[in-house]
């Protein structure tokens, strides 16, 4: 076939061209993120629940730590009572009695000054002064107690905040998670269909393993990275509103503290995310390449070998993997700076804290528990910093593998068809070129004033040598491509004014390069006519030869074809798509060295075959064969896109022109 890029696929009519693995990427990142996220507006209600959720579970964190700060405190004021009362105590006279709510205050002010109130008042001195209210009103007439009830009312509250941040959390990733797979489900279902819209020149420009790469590992690059950075995203930043607030409500000085290092730790992440964006996009499109490099070496095995070809793809990929792994490792490198950056201005946080905590506590200021819950804060506000550089890590990928799907999603695609196009009802099978023109690229034309008049029922033979336009017409008459300009008329109906689908549909085509869905023979027999009975399939089977070679494999028509169609002969796969084409009934039909792969005996066989399948049908044979098309009813002898003959068989020898040197010299050994 001419003008046509080979493709594991097979069976695809098209014209070959550079593979562009460079096309042009938007590098706007708020761009593509906010396109993203506009994917969540139909769920948007029920990820609210997974958001506040997520802000119960913050919450609840955050309020443990005072709690437990509270405890903390109880600990402390029991202790030093404790420790109090018994020095107290020893430096009273033996046996002294003291009244019922008799405190310190009272005590040191109503006795004498003698050397043991002298000492009494010098401990009081000593008392740290966050607890000089409690002493000075502790009651003396009783033992003080350590409050193991308060205790264990703390701890049992805490346990149970603890398992309801913990479900919470739980709830919300669950619905976070369910919402994000379905993101990721419409955006595959967006591609799948965008395929399918695109015209046929954009799978001859663009490599399958890049395209495929889209659908895969972009597309799970970005499930999987918002399934982890929005839910982080959400409960950062409400855990870092939370804490700040706990902070400022123990200490504002302390609080100011820490916030001044927040404006060190954003910079030092902006810097970061800046610098390896541009290695995250790098890394998307090298794996693209190196997938489409892989797909097309496995694809082709036969073909590598049998030129030698190992080393060649070898040093490709080796060219490839290491342009892969310098983006891989400049972009993890550079990521992976953030934690040590963090921790280092974190440690600072921690030592300013502690000092300036413990000036507080030794002037009166702040008890040890409300230290305590500082620091866990400390401790704290180092999560939500953290995981906002562990985002941004995240969504320099989601953003290189969302750039690659919208630029797919952006592609231009075929033009919107007419709700009023023309149906035709009743096929003659009259085909009439007029004057067409067509070129792949403006500027270099194929076609050019092509035109011919084809009878219902004929059967017409295209020729010439590679590359004269044979493949072309047939793309133009299928409407895989659209003219420059004349037209191309099907029993009078221009096809431009039909839907693409309604012209595929009047033609069963055969083409010389198989292609074969990984599924049964059943399955592939009746690809295109999936309403066909199983009586009628086996009847076609057996008119086209396949019902033979089929019975003698063990699952028979239930036998599965394996992803390269490896599991059957070459010249079976061709009778397979022959008697595919059988079962479309079409008014039309296109062959392209049909019979290519088959034996000589098949080949016979299949020709009878076909000759019965073709009569009544205007059929457009490709032949390089010529042997092959001796009884057309016309031959069209094409040589650099225009018709230099046309006759018969019989006709084009008389004239000794072009078509009969062709012949001729395809027998020129016998």
């Amino acid at each position: 076939m001419e003008n046509k890029k080979p493709t594991s696929a097979g069976a695809r009519m098209g014209r070959g061209g550079p593979v562009n693995m460079n096309t042009e990427k938007p590098k706007n990142f708020k761009k593509s993120m906010f396109k993203l996220l506009r994917y969540l507006r139909p769920h948007k209600w029920i990820f609210f629940l997974a958001i506040l959720l997520s802000t119960v579970a913050v919450a609840f964190s955050i309020i443990s730590p005072r709690i437990l700060g509270n405890m903390t405190n109880q600990i402390v004021d029991d202790f030093v009572s404790v420790k109090v009362y018994d020095s107290i105590m020893e430096k009273l006279p033996e046996g002294a009695n003291l009244p019922a709510g008799t405190t310190v205050k009272d005590l040191l002010e109503k006795m004498k000054p003698d050397q043991n109130m002298v000492e009494l008042s010098e401990m009081a001195d000593k008392i740290p002064a966050a607890q000089v209210d409690l002493i000075e009103n502790l009651d003396l007439s009783k033992k003080p107690e350590f409050h193991y009830d308060k205790l264990a009312e703390i701890g049992g509250f805490l346990i149970i905040l603890y398992l309801i941040s913990v479900a919470a959390n739980y709830l919300s990733g669950w619905i976070a998670s369910g919402v994000i797979m379905k993101i990721v489900r419409k955006m595959r279902e967006q591609i799948s269909g965008k395929i399918n819209r695109l015209p046929i020149s954009y799978f001859d420009k663009h490599q399958f393993g890049d395209t495929l790469s889209r659908v895969t590992n972009d597309v799970d690059t970005i499930g999987q990275s918002l399934t982890q950075a929005l839910s982080q995203a959400i409960s950062a930043v409400f855990l870092a509103i939370g804490i700040l607030a706990m902070m400022f409500s123990i200490s504002w000085l302390m609080a100011l503290v820490a916030v001044a290092i927040l404006p060190i730790s954003f910079g030092l992440i902006g810097m970061v995310v800046k610098r390896s964006q541009r290695h995250f996009r790098n890394q998307q499109n090298q794996l693209a390449e190196l997938n489409g490099h892989i797909e097309e070496t496995y694809a082709g095995q036969i073909v590598v070998r049998a030129f030698s070809g190992e080393q060649k793809a070898t040093k490709e990929f080796a060219g490839i993997n290491n342009r892969l792994k310098g983006s891989t490792w400049r972009s993890q490198f550079l990521s992976g700076l953030m934690m040590p950056m963090m921790h280092v201005v974190s440690n600072f946080g921690y030592v300013a804290s502690a000092v300036l905590g413990g000036w507080l506590a030794l002037n009166g200021r702040l008890n040890i528990g409300d230290i305590q819950a500082f620091i866990q804060y400390m401790g704290q506000i180092n999560q939500p910093i953290t995981q906002v550089a562990q985002i941004a890590n995240l969504f320099q990928s989601t953003a290189a593998a969302a750039e690659r799907v919208f630029v797919f999603l952006d592609e231009k695609e075929e033009p919107t068809e007419s709700p009023d196009a023309k149906i035709l009802s009743k096929i003659s099978g009259q085909v009439e070129f007029n004057k067409i023109n067509f070129s792949y690229e403006p500027g270099k034309k194929i076609i050019r004033n092509f035109s011919a008049h084809i009878k219902p029922g004929a059967k017409i033979a295209l020729v010439g040598p590679t590359g004269a336009g044979k493949t072309t017409v047939v793309n133009l008459l299928m409407r895989f491509y659209d003219i420059d300009s004349g037209s191309i008329k099907i029993d009078g109906v221009d096809i431009r004014d039909m839907k693409r689908s309604d012209v595929r549909r009047l033609f069963g085509m055969v083409l010389q390069d198989t292609w074969l869905i990984s599924d049964t023979i059943e399955a592939n027999l009746k690809y295109g006519s999936p309403n066909i009975t199983d009586q009628d399939m086996k009847k076609i089977a057996k008119f086209a030869h396949v019902d033979h070679f089929v019975r003698a494999l063990p699952a028979g028509y239930n036998t599965k074809i394996n992803e390269d169609s490896e599991n059957i002969s070459t010249g079976e796969r061709q009778l397979l798509t022959i008697a595919r084409a059988m079962m479309l009934d079409a008014p039309m039909l296109i062959l392209d060295e049909a019979t290519s792969n088959v034996d000589t005996r098949t080949e016979v066989l299949i020709q009878e075959a076909m000759e019965r399948l073709m009569r009544g049908r205007t059929t457009f044979v490709i032949a390089h064969r010529l042997s092959t098309i001796v009884n057309s009813d016309l031959i069209l002898v094409m040589q650099k896109g225009n018709i230099v003959e046309q006759g018969t068989h019989r006709e084009l020898l008389a004239r000794n022109g072009f078509y009969a040197k062709l012949y001729n010299s395809q027998f020129v050994g016998e």
